[in-house]
């Protein structure tokens, strides 16, 4: 039996969301170790909810949907399902890359053998990952496509941080990046940007030397910021930093699923990707995580750097065809709206220059997480 089995048969493109939610005291903004109670009390409904490694983090997640316009129907549906309960209970809401002010010391580790493990094999790497991200799912219909898109999507994911980042506090403290949560997810093994393999025979062998070698149970530990997923049969791209606002959310997703079909459309033409230098794609992504929409980006594979929201648009200009193609186009407003208007570090920044009040920013992320 081969180490990774594939469900790479379409149908391609289709979408999944996945978004990491905090649970807050709804009156001091504290997270609140709550995950379980909340688990056996929230509603059936389309999309799922489970937990992830710590008691304080709720993670909701969409089926498999066409386009943007319904996986946004039921990511809105799943927010207003868990904030019904959440509010139950004492309790909110909120979505970001990082809480501004909790400790990672008082928080609990769910009691789930998986995140059990994950506790005793790295230690303090993985309690001290206070961290919420978005993944996105992109359905792709063979193996070797699939390896073609992810090896192709690397490139993409300095510009993809650099829209998403919302991450600009950390235990109290503005750190100076605006994906905080980049840097501390980085101290994980098996991260960043991933490797470039041949085909998905390649990945698989490499795969499997790494559970023969027992580095791995299996290819789910590993947590590139872009990977194969054979179990779903998609691309599934891990960069993203947790939206506030569901309209960013989905136009990040809406980006991404066009990104997907460009590739494997060039796949589907024969062509050949240009070659990435390594370290050139994780100086960008520390230029991304760093400066977001402010900096600049270095234009690979040319040398020379460009303004970064430069490059978005022009990003944008090259999948709205795409998007359109897939019913996904509306929503590309919403990394439109992260230019014109700042991303969500951008927004937390100024909310938190009036008055130096963390409470007051979380309040405010709260009301923006469920509008």
């Amino acid at each position: 039996m081969p180490a990774v089995e594939h469900q790479f048969t379409g149908p391609s493109y289709t979408l999944g969301i996945e978004e990491e939610l905090m649970l807050l005291d709804r009156e001091t903004y504290d997270l609140k170790s709550m995950v379980e109670d909340m688990l056996l009390a929230v509603p059936d409904t389309d999309g799922d909810v489970k937990p992830e490694l710590l008691e304080s983090v709720l993670e909701v997640s969409t089926t498999p949907c066409r386009n943007t316009r319904d996986a946004g129907a039921q990511l809105r549906e799943l927010r207003r399902q868990v904030q019904s309960t959440a509010d139950e209970r004492g309790l909110a809401i909120g979505s970001a890359g990082t809480h501004p002010f909790a400790m990672w010391e008082e928080q609990r580790i769910v009691a789930r053998p998986r995140y059990r493990e994950l506790v005793a094999a790295l230690g303090f790497v993985a309690r001290q990952e206070l961290i919420f991200g978005l993944h996105v799912h992109v359905g792709i219909d063979d193996p070797d496509k699939a390896i073609h898109v992810a090896n192709g999507m690397r490139v993409h994911i300095p510009l993809l941080l650099a829209l998403s980042c919302n991450s600009p506090f950390w235990r109290g403290q503005a750190t100076g990046l605006l994906s905080t949560r980049t840097p501390i997810f980085r101290a994980f093994p098996r991260v960043g940007i991933p490797p470039c393999y041949e085909d998905f025979d390649d990945y698989a062998r490499r795969v499997d030397f790494m559970m023969r070698s027992r580095a791995i149970e299996d290819y789910t530990y590993l947590w590139y910021d872009v990977r194969p997923h054979a179990n779903f049969g998609t691309v599934e791209v891990r960069v993203a930093d947790a939206q506030t606002r569901v309209e960013h959310t989905l136009g990040l997703a809406a980006l991404i699923q066009g990104l997907v079909r460009e590739l494997a459309e060039h796949y589907d033409s024969g062509q050949a990707l240009s070659p990435y230098p390594h370290e050139m794609l994780d100086e960008n992504k520390w230029l991304a995580a760093r400066r977001g929409l402010h900096g600049e980006l270095v234009d690979l594979p040319e040398d020379r750097r460009v303004a970064t929201k430069d490059l978005a648009r022009r990003v944008i200009d090259r999948v709205r065809g795409h998007a359109e193609d897939l019913g996904s186009a509306d929503e590309l407003a919403g990394v439109e709206d992260l230019i014109e208007r700042g991303t969500g570090a951008d927004r937390q920044v100024v909310v938190f220059e009036a008055n130096s009040d963390s409470r007051e920013l979380m309040k405010e992320i709260v009301e923006a997480t469920c509008a």
